[in-house]
This record gives structure tokens, sequence and C-alpha cells, in this order.
């Protein structure tokens, strides 16, 4: 495990809860754009970050959209080793899609949902909520 500020950092914004900086391992050379924002509070998983101290992250992800121009893009957020996360503090990606060959590639399997099982689903879901 590396020491809090032992990782280059090319700062773009900090605050008491939230800080977003260039990505020093870009997806491909295409992606020198690629931005990460992460809050402060450590927890490996989304669900281990008070609500409180997310209330920054997606006003700062839109405030990146906007200094870089970027038209399509990609927010990013990986939860656990098998859903790709590699780094175990909550990160955000925003990931410019400049074109149809840069960027996230993204092959998404959608299959035909069974209605019933679906809404069987969703009330189990709201029930937890």
């Amino acid at each position: 495990m590396r020491a809090l500020g032992e990782i280059p950092c090319m700062k773009l914004f900090e605050s008491e809860k939230t800080l977003a900086f260039l990505d020093i391992g870009p997806l491909s050379k295409g992606h020198a754009k690629q931005k990460l924002v992460i809050p402060k509070f450590h927890g490996a998983k989304l669900a281990d970050i008070p609500d409180d101290q997310l209330s920054e992250v997606l006003p700062t992800l839109k405030k990146l959209v906007s200094a870089t121009g970027a038209t399509d893009y990609n927010i990013l957020q990986n939860n656990g080793t098998i859903a790709h996360q590699q780094v175990h503090h909550v990160h955000f990606h925003m990931i410019p899609k400049p074109n149809e060959t840069e960027g996230l590639g993204i092959n998404w399997p959608a299959t035909t949902g069974d209605m019933d099982k679906l809404k069987a689903l969703c009330e189990d879901i709201k029930s937890k909520m």
C-alpha cells in the first residue's frame, strides 16, 4: 500500500470533501484527457461512503465536462475486483469519447427480460430502499 501523496497527482480541483485530477494511467493514448474524481473519505465501494461525503462528486464531474468541452463521454465507477475495480478507493472516471474508436468501448449484451420477473424484482428492491 502506498502512503498518502506518494503517487504523482496533477490536481484539477480540490475541496474539503473532493479531489479531481488527471489520470496518470489513461485508458489509451487517445485518453490523455481522462479525469478522476474521488471523495476524500476513504471507502473501497460506493456503499462505504456516507451520502454527505458524495455531495460534491457529480457537480465536480459536471464542471470537468464543461471545462474540457467534451460532448460525448462516459462516467464510470466500478465496485469490486470482479467489476474491474483496481484501486480500492471509490473513484469516478470522466472519459471523453471523441470518436467511435477512442474512449471507453462497451459491449452491452442486452437481453429481453421476463416482465413478471422484472416486476417482482422491482417490488423486492423498492421494499428494501
